[in-house]
């Protein structure tokens, strides 16, 4: 196939797969309701293109970072709750109750500083530190934490529509972090629990996140903050996933030029690939700048017209390379898949993720920004996101 494209590199995302992963996701939430998790530019796929997506199929509640983030949705026409799961400068209030924006609360002093500068009624979610030790209101004495909540909830120009918590190891099965997940289950539903009982009223108590939705349901837990499975990622790569869910992203390149090397000629900076006999490397115009670790080198394969090449040399900034000597029917101009399906050949980001010791998230949030992203519906190009100028 040839590449037929006007950038050297583009990621493809194909919003058919989008939908189908939040259809399956609901076959597990039932009665719980999703709130979509957008942030970081919807992981690297465009928020507010997938937030247009979802909220053409109903979702009315969607989560961010940061202020700017939750501005972009509400300005690109976002007409639901635009949760800020991060801590929400107090300075920002004017703009969070402006914009009918929900903020997060990390402690009462932080509640308080909000209160004194905020003009009009900010809403408000409450975060609880059940165990992640990361932020939020202690819940290891319930009753205690409560008592904070509701004083929280009396302040002025705060409106406490919500409570949630954040589980450290919902993704993985083993039997201590599972007692540990259900700890933090029972330490968040007893503080909010005690946070009632002194006559607070929650619109939402929520602490599902990817994980917590697929392998600790529990519809105590209002909302289900979906994040990595809405663009068809694992929450851990070695999950055996009980739904069917689809990458939603492809990276693509092409070849630039073809050349054969001899024995003794090296690729790339530090020499670190020496060919042992004559070998044919294509040059593929992506590289680090793009997104795509230099910490793959020379551990990376890619595809080309359904079969794999070895990544040779390091990555470059805005090249790679790879041995192509075995492959047959290859041009310069042919299409690469760098993340993707060639043929019957596949790469995802949980495979290139495992390569280098991180996940999958940090893949496809690393995609930059020179690179344009392309939606599909139907196979069909239906827009292009070009986030610099030409």
């Amino acid at each position: 196939m040839k590449f037929d494209f006007y950038n050297s590199v583009r990621a493809e995302i194909d919003l058919d797969a989008a939908e189908n992963n939040l259809n399956e996701l609901k076959k597990i939430l039932g009665n719980i309701k999703p709130a979509c998790v957008v942030k970081a530019d919807g992981y690297g796929h465009g928020d507010t293109e997938i937030m247009e997506l979802y909220q053409s199929m109903g979702v009315d509640f969607f989560c961010v970072s940061n202020i700017d983030e939750a501005l972009r949705l509400r300005n690109s026409g976002c007409r639901g709750d635009i949760l800020i799961l991060s801590w929400s400068a107090p300075e920002h209030s004017h703009i969070l109750s402006g914009n009918d924006i929900i903020g997060s609360v990390v402690s009462l002093e932080h509640a308080v500083k909000i209160s004194k500068a905020a003009s009009a009624p900010v809403r408000v979610h409450i975060k609880l530190d059940t165990g992640m030790s990361r932020v939020g209101i202690s819940a290891k004495d319930p009753e205690k934490c409560g008592a904070e909540i509701a004083e929280i909830a009396s302040l002025p120009n705060i409106r406490a529509e919500g409570v949630f918590t954040h589980l450290a190891a919902a993704d993985s099965l083993e039997k201590s972090d599972i007692e540990f997940t259900e700890m933090q289950k029972s330490r968040f539903f007893a503080a909010a629990e005690a946070a009632e009982k002194c006559g607070v009223k929650f619109i939402h108590k929520h602490c599902l996140n990817s994980a917590g939705a697929i392998f600790h349901r529990d519809e105590r837990s209002t909302l289900a903050r979906l994040g990595i499975v809405l663009y068809g990622l694992k929450p851990d790569r070695s999950l055996e996933m009980p739904i069917k869910l689809s990458p939603v992203m492809e990276l693509k390149s092409v070849i630039s030029q073809i050349k054969t090397i001899h024995k003794g000629d090296s690729v790339s900076y530090g020499r670190t690939f020496t060919a042992d006999k004559d070998r044919v490397i294509a040059t593929i115009p992506c590289g680090y700048a793009d997104g795509y670790p230099r910490m793959l080198s020379g551990r990376n394969e890619i595809l080309i017209n359904g079969q794999r090449a070895k990544g040779v040399g390091r990555v470059c900034m805005d090249q790679m390379m790879a041995d192509i000597t075995d492959l047959k029917g290859i041009s310069e101009g042919d299409e690469v898949t760098l993340i993707g399906k060639s043929g019957n050949e596949f790469i995802t980001a949980d495979d290139l993720a495992a390569i280098y010791g991180t996940i999958g998230y940090e893949v496809v949030c690393g995609i930059s920004r020179r690179v344009p992203r392309i939606y599909k519906r139907g196979g069909k190009i239906i827009a292009v996101k070009k986030y610099t100028s030409s």
